[in-house]
């Protein structure tokens, strides 16, 4: 989440500390007796024990540090502070847009019983992070875990502005890719960029040598995210950036749309499933179910690989089935949330499918799809959802070598850092990129997007090695600059697009999503921004969150480069700072649930896949919701900013 907003509100928050015995992970109600809660077999007793918590003594719109002294004894005690009643003043209560349900009219106590459910949830069903305060958590597997962040429950969002962002994901997946083939133009927009941006020069170098030697990619891999912000003035959904590198959370935004959807469901039925009578070459089992006794709408649920064999093996599919719907509980008829309107996230499948579809246009059955990954990365489970999809889902037949048997062979990933891959990696004559004596097929980048990922000459080397071989790269160097702030604003110019598309229509359906953007060569809009800084966001040429420039820094930046009078303003554009409506709402961090005002930001991922002139995928392959407090500037998830959340559409 790269822009800003207004903060207006003035929050004053307090604790409250509550004490309750004998909560289940999956409650039920008695039918016989409405007012009892009868436990599951899951039965866990959640003691939430006493804190005396000291006051903050000022709060400037972010979370108050407090003092826990613990008193409760002989009980585990799970961690829960809640803000209470948020004071608003009255002059601004038309800032907030409606809520999905009246927050100051939950009780509390079934609020604590849906946050213990959800961290449970989220540990059994793999929405998790590593651990900073773990010293391996970012190296080595299954150490140090902790929950993900995520919101209790989902954002509303218009509805007809989620069917323009789905309906546009195709169309900017088509202009990145023909924007990629314009070797001339990507060179030029960032030529002064080049000249005061040593990390963008890097790129722009190994482009160039590219374009020298004439070098074709016939297969072209995009994993994209789109992100938008929904401006509350104009009510128009604007673009904040198009990423074209690293698009994450495609695994862990479907988790969250899971928890939401099963978190709202009350009752169910089945209604038919393929259970038992699955095809090898048929994918997942699957489940549909009708969220209630009188609805036709069905959700559909698919069973993990490793519960395949307990299907095969039992008489009843009853123990599975137990299994995963024991979490479509009750809380749905307390908080008045409809499943139906929390939409099917497939970002993490549909990212899988164009992997897979691009290691079979490479035609090397036995090469591998190499994930390019960081040192340390606490967000690694994020991306071993991605792989365990891709190796569980895309088995193909092969003819074995040593016999006439059909065999089944899964589509296998490995994980190198750039430095492995310098010390590693070699081209064969034929372009071969080869690995630890490995043959890569297809070259997927979760890392290299920053500076930072290049801290020596040794992962320059790495990645000029990748980008000479004949592996599908995603993205390839021209796909990851044509993703650049710079080039964002490059297209937003008149006339631009219609330099790359051709439909008129489609174009128009773009323009209408570009928030404002511009080079700070424009002499009038550098005045506007020096008056009115509030109005603008600077943004460098960089990912990941945490970078861009806000409020009164925006005047001191501007004035400073102004007077040095050099070509560092290159380096940056000048954005229209959007400004969200404000709702309040739960945010959940390191086991602890705070009440606030939040803003969302939308994500939606798009894959396009090429051989030559044969378009093999361009599609929108689910979303991405994140969540963050309402004053805070940046909002990226694993920078710190913001929590997971999904869509209540409205």
């Amino acid at each position: 989440m790269g822009v800003a907003h207004s903060s207006p509100l003035s929050l004053s928050p307090f604790t409250t500390t509550i004490r309750i015995t004998g909560s289940s992970l999956f409650p039920y109600t008695s039918k016989a007796n409405p007012e009892r809660v009868i436990n599951s077999p899951f039965n866990h007793t959640n003691n939430i024990c006493l804190t005396n918590l000291q006051k903050p003594t000022k709060n400037f719109g972010s979370f108050s540090h407090f003092s826990h002294n613990s008193t409760c004894l002989g009980t585990k005690t799970v961690p829960f502070k809640c803000f209470g009643k948020v004071k608003e003043m009255e002059t601004q209560e038309g800032i907030l847009q409606k809520t999905l349900i009246d927050f100051h009219g939950i009780d509390e106590k079934l609020i604590q019983k849906m946050v213990y459910d959800a961290l449970v949830w989220c540990s059994l069903h793999g929405l998790v992070v590593g651990d900073k305060s773990v010293q391996r958590s970012g190296k080595v597997p299954g150490v140090g875990l902790v929950h993900a962040p995520f919101a209790l429950l989902p954002m509303a969002f218009p509805k007809s502005h989620w069917n323009l962002a789905c309906e546009v994901a195709p169309i900017f997946n088509e202009l990145i890719d023909r924007v990629s083939l314009d070797g001339k133009f990507l060179q030029e927009a960032l030529s002064r960029t080049k000249k005061v941006d040593a990390f963008t020069s890097g790129l722009l170098d190994i482009h160039s040598k590219m374009l020298e030697i004439n070098k074709k990619e016939e297969i072209r891999l995009g994993l994209h995210r789109s992100d938008y912000m929904l401006d509350e003035k104009t009510k128009l959904l604007l673009q904040v950036e198009l990423n074209t590198i690293s698009s994450s959370f495609a695994g862990l935004s479907c988790r969250v749309s899971e928890l939401h959807r099963e978190s709202c469901a009350t009752e169910f039925t089945v209604v038919k499933s393929n259970i038992g009578t699955r095809r090898p070459e048929a994918g997942f089992p699957t489940l549909s179910i009708h969220p209630h006794p009188s609805s036709d709408f069905e959700l559909h649920y698919s069973f993990p690989a490793y519960d395949i064999c307990v299907l095969q093996s039992s008489k009843s599919n009853d123990a599975v089935l137990c299994r995963h719907l024991s979490l479509l509980n009750y809380y749905g008829e307390h908080i008045g949330l409809d499943p139906r309107r929390i939409p099917g996230n497939a970002s993490v499948d549909k990212f899988a499918e164009a992997l897979a579809k691009a290691w079979t246009e490479y035609n090397r059955p036995r090469a591998l799809v190499m994930v390019v990954v960081q040192p340390e990365e606490r967000n690694m489970y994020d991306q071993h959802w991605l792989c365990a999809e891709l190796k569980d889902r895309y088995p193909f037949n092969l003819l074995s070598s040593l016999s006439c048997l059909c065999n089944t062979h899964n589509v296998t990933t490995i994980r190198k850092t750039l430095a492995e891959i310098d010390e590693e990696g070699e081209i064969l004559p034929d372009g071969t990129l080869l690995v630890g004596g490995q043959e890569i097929s297809v070259v997927y980048f979760r890392a290299g997007y920053a500076p930072t990922d290049y801290p020596s000459e040794a992962e320059w080397r790495a990645r000029l090695l990748m980008e000479q071989s004949s592996a599908v790269k995603c993205p390839s160097i021209s796909y990851q600059i044509a993703g650049t702030k710079k080039i964002q604003q490059e297209l937003a110019k008149p006339n631009m697009l219609e330099r790359f598309l051709d439909n008129k229509e489609e174009i128009a359906k773009l323009r209408k999503c570009f928030a404002g953007l511009w080079s700070l060569e424009d002499s009038d809009i550098i005045k506007k921004a020096i008056e009115r800084p509030e109005l603008f966001v600077m943004k460098p040429q960089r990912e990941g969150g945490g970078n861009n420039i806000y409020d009164d820094d925006v005047r001191t930046n501007l004035v400073r480069l102004q007077k040095e009078g050099t070509q560092e303003d290159a380096a940056y554009i000048l954005m229209q700072r959007i400004f969200p409506a404000v709702s309040l709402t739960f945010l959940v961090r390191e086991g602890i649930c705070h009440k606030d005002h939040a803003v969302s930001e939308l994500g939606v991922y798009g894959a396009y896949l090429r051989n030559k002139e044969k378009v093999i995928v361009n599609e929108q392959c689910g979303y991405l919701m994140r969540t963050k407090v309402s004053s805070s500037n940046e909002g990226g998830v694993a920078a710190g900013f913001a929590v997971l959340d999904s869509i209540y559409l409205s």
